[in-house]
């Protein structure tokens, strides 16, 4: 983050806690409820949103050396992602050419190649097919050239392996962070490695648990006896960057600030910085460390989660300092996925047709257009 603007974010946020005021949009949002309930809506998202939008799977530093692989899933689809022996990075389809198996089911080691449990067929870290048994006699009419692992465009950026999960949709990753990249690039994160990690599985819409995190009037009631004492009451602001967003959640610590102290003011010391790159990613930046929220859809009621700490890799034998607050991070997050889930529960009861958003939620309104214009695009395109 350019240093100007980091002084400027903390300035407003300041005067709003002086003027004893809220970040306002201009009006109430309202988003419908059958958009987290109904099995369609959440068909079209799959189709349009998580099977077009590139999406990071990976830390650039989960496959360092030559021959490393992670496996990850997108919404619907398994993917392989190796380093080659020049370095560089690909990705595929995790499916063998001839039957359609999937080809990997251990989640990362390193290989230079990979070989079939059905029949055999083996490939190089590249893709390429470059064993079967009694191809010859059996394809005749093929060549191993010819089948190949299926590639998915992906690269190398701000520390993490972005992967587009359609073979024909490559994608300039600088352009979709228009607006961040200063942010993104300060962050150093590829230079940091996974201290701790969590996978569960939360019954709510993957929509439902993104809004948990970008607004800050549950702080006091569902947060009190754990984070809520230390953040201001109902005080944030929020910016959109495309179709991602940076959401700046104050700690009271902030308004302690003296401005005899403002060349040292740093804002992720006085409040969580929480970046929302659109569709699957989240970064809550910390005072030392960062914890990524990479998010899978299963369904319109469920949602796998991967919950990361991720810190600089000279700090990471700090084994127990790490574990605490990995401990803290989830006790906190979970609070919010329990309500999530206590959401969901009653979507379909009749209730309510709509959620209603505050004018200080309009992080959540501005989230929901986001999807909506992504849906309406891709319906809409020849």
């Amino acid at each position: 983050m350019e240093r100007q603007q980091e002084l400027n974010l903390i300035d407003e946020l300041l005067e709003l806690k002086a003027n004893k005021s809220f970040y306002l949009d201009e009006q109430v949002g309202r988003s419908a409820t059958r958009h987290y309930a109904s099995a369609d809506r959440y068909a079209e998202e799959q189709n349009h949103i998580f099977r077009r939008q590139p999406h990071a799977v990976a830390l650039s530093t989960e496959i360092n050396e030559a021959h490393d692989f992670v496996r990850r899933n997108i919404p619907g689809l398994s993917v392989l992602v190796t380093r080659t022996k020049d370095g560089a990075v690909r990705a595929f389809i995790n499916a063998c050419r001839h039957r359609g198996t999937r080809l990997v089911d251990d989640e990362a080691g390193c290989k230079r190649r990979f070989t079939c449990p059905y029949h055999a067929w083996t490939y190089s870290a590249e893709g390429d097919l470059i064993g079967a048994p009694h191809f010859d006699e059996g394809f005749t009419e093929l060549e191993k050239s010819q089948l190949g692992l299926v590639q998915l465009p992906c690269t190398e950026r701000y520390g993490f392996i972005w992967v587009s999960p359609h073979p024909d949709r490559a994608f300039d990753i600088d352009a979709m962070m228009a607006g961040l990249a200063p942010d993104l690039e300060g962050l150093g994160i590829g230079d940091m490695v996974i201290a701790e990690q969590t996978v569960m599985d939360r019954g709510a819409n993957w929509k439902i648990l993104v809004e948990g995190g970008i607004e800050a009037y549950h702080f006091k009631v569902a947060h009190r006896s754990t984070i809520g004492p230390y953040f201001e009451d109902n005080l944030s602001t929020y910016q959109t960057f495309g179709p991602n967003m940076r959401s700046i959640l104050p700690r009271v610590s902030m308004g302690e600030l003296s401005q005899e102290t403002r060349e040292k003011w740093r804002l992720r010391d006085h409040a969580n910085v929480l970046y929302t790159l659109f569709p699957t990613t989240q970064m809550l930046v910390q005072q030392d460390h960062i914890v990524w929220i990479r998010s899978e859809p299963l369904a319109a009621d469920r949602t796998r989660l991967h919950l990361s700490t991720l810190v600089v890799r000279e700090d990471a034998e700090r084994t127990e300092h790490w574990q605490r607050n990995h401990a803290i991070t989830m006790k906190t997050l979970d609070e919010d996925f329990v309500i999530g889930e206590s959401m969901q529960s009653t979507l379909t009861s009749g209730a309510n047709d709509e959620m209603l958003f505050g004018r200080f939620e309009g992080a959540l309104t501005a989230f929901n257009d986001t999807v909506n214009k992504a849906l309406s695009k891709a319906t809409t395109r020849p």
